[in-house]
């Protein structure tokens, strides 16, 4: 049975860990595989600290028991429910002990073969191992589809990377560094590079970096706070109908989701970076890039103001701070069939109000499922509501198959 696991979850960040622990508290026969928070482990800047509050960066155990408030108490790290800043360690160190706590099943296996099978799937493991599961909850993160603009794309590697490339910082000592986009990514990594020892400067395309209000919003009168309430992905009402009314979201028209994904959240570095930046580092706000080249050794960049100003920027090295998008495409352990029957929209999965694709039996959490349930996706704070719910659907899916007499049961 081992080989054949009614579910197969792909992935051990955030969502995954979070949806395999409460498969598990439902006793459902499952497996899951993947290195444990690897892309906060190896795709953020070292000594980075989240933006998000402590209390919505919780993963879901099912009783609410190993919140990150309890982690950090029986650790003695310091922390509240809003106002200081998590750690990237911390945040790291949490998910371990998430893991070995209320997911002890994790395999730390590399997928590199996903296709159907009659039955289900067949998912491949480096070593050529072959599972096959009925189900599988993909559970992939960020990792695969980091984003640097096409005018940057086309430059040699050694001169243009993009920023999740960047764990460890040292080796930009003493070297002139030019950071692309305005938002958390971009204004940690600055402040980090300019600390490491590098000549920093960072470039954004909006007229002005911003950075989050200082203010704890449980401090706030009661007026603002029936005003713009609070939510785990910023205040204000739609923030609230977002992460309250997921299902709400989901049933919008298409181009409506799209949109709000797209615009919803500005960029916007956290509160305590400001002080890091402002006034250490030139922030090139209102930057347009019109070309990039390299000549001499050096990146030079073209850039133009509003006001059509235009001028030339040398750089040794850029780094593209400029987020993330899903595209289907980069999952190179798809299988070319199984890829080609996904129903998308702008190569990001269409999904059903359970997170199903249009391939029964395929799911995706996560930053892939955003665009049908909304930007909270987009965020640690959405694996509670992703989980429970994939893990009830799947729960009533397991028990009409033992009821038909089909379903394994769990081994203990």
């Amino acid at each position: 049975m081992m080989g054949s696991p009614e579910v197969a979850v792909i992935g051990a960040g955030p969502y995954g860990l979070s949806v395999a622990a409460n498969l598990r508290a439902r006793n459902l026969d499952f497996r899951i595989f993947g290195s444990p928070m690897e892309s906060w482990r190896k795709k953020m800047p070292k000594g980075m600290a989240l933006k998000s509050d402590g209390y919505a960066t919780n993963l879901c155990d099912p009783d609410s028991a190993f919140t990150l408030k309890h982690f950090c108490a029986q650790e003695r790290i310091p922390y509240a429910n809003e106002g200081i800043p998590i750690a990237l360690d911390t945040f790291i160190a949490y998910g371990q002990a998430f893991q070995k706590r209320l997911v002890p099943e994790l395999e730390d296996r590399l997928v590199v073969g996903l296709d159907r099978s009659p039955s289900g799937f067949l998912v491949r493991l480096e070593g050529g191992e072959i599972v096959t599961p009925r189900k599988v909850v993909l559970a992939i993160g960020i990792g695969h589809f980091g984003y640097v603009p096409p005018i940057l794309a086309e430059l040699p590697a050694e001169f243009v990377t993009h920023s999740s490339e960047h764990h460890e910082l040292d080796g930009f000592k003493g070297r002139e560094v030019t950071v692309i986009g305005g938002g958390a990514s971009a204004i940690d990594l600055a402040a980090l590079l300019h600390e490491a020892g590098a000549r920093v400067q960072a470039v954004a395309r909006q007229p002005a970096i911003l950075f989050q209000d200082r203010t704890l919003l449980s401090g706030r009168p009661l007026r603002e706070r029936i005003r713009d309430p609070n939510t785990g992905i910023g205040p204000g009402w739609r923030s609230f109908l977002y992460t309250e009314a997921p299902l709400g979201f989901h049933v919008l028209p298409e181009p409506v989701r799209l949109r709000i994904v797209r615009n919803h959240i500005r960029p916007a570095a956290g509160w305590f970076m400001k002080d890091r930046v402002v006034g250490h580092i030139p922030l090139l706000a209102g930057h347009a890039i019109e070309r990039a080249g390299v000549s001499s050794g050096r990146v030079r960049l073209g850039l133009a103001l509003a006001d059509g100003t235009r001028m030339e920027l040398a750089t040794d090295h850029v780094i593209a701070a400029t987020g993330y998008k899903v595209d289907l495409r980069r999952l190179t352990f798809f299988s070319e069939a199984l890829g080609s029957q996904l129903r998308s929209v702008e190569h990001t999965p269409i999904l059903s109000a359970a997170f199903e694709s249009s391939v029964p039996g395929l799911y995706f959490v996560g930053t892939a499922s955003a665009n049908s349930f909304g930007p909270m996706m987009r965020f640690v704070y959405g694996a509670n509501y992703t989980a429970r719910r994939i893990a009830s659907h799947l729960a009533r899916s397991a028990t009409r198959r033992v009821i038909a007499g089909h379903a394994p049961v769990r081994a203990r």
